[in-house]
């Protein structure tokens, strides 16, 4: 495994991955739906788009919308990169975690 991902970027990657193609808000809502935490619009887009440049994500420009006022939203999607990199990530975790001893 050569790319190494922060916790956020982790939980971003995995949530982009779970929704197949996402946009900054809805991640912001899945986060805080999974993590019981909050977390602001500019810092899951600054997330985005440090994934996009490691190459785990791609984006593209949506159509415009009449409930957003005619702007478009950013849609992300994982690349293979990204896929296989969370996996990684995820199996390693998993090979660990197996390994702790029962609390008692």
């Amino acid at each position: 495994m050569n790319h190494t991902l922060g916790a956020l970027e982790e939980l971003i990657l995995l949530l982009v991955l779970r929704e197949k193609e996402s946009y900054g808000a809805e991640l912001v809502k899945l986060y805080i739906d999974h993590m019981k935490k909050e977390i602001t619009l500019p810092a899951v887009v600054m997330v985005l788009k440090r994934l996009e440049k490691k190459g785990m994500l791609r984006s593209k420009v949506g159509e415009p919308s009449q409930k957003r006022g005619g702007r478009r939203k950013v849609l992300y999607e994982a690349t293979e990169l990204g896929y296989r990199t969370a996996k990684e990530v995820m199996e390693a975790k998993m090979q660990i975690w197996n390994r702790v001893p029962k609390f008692s």
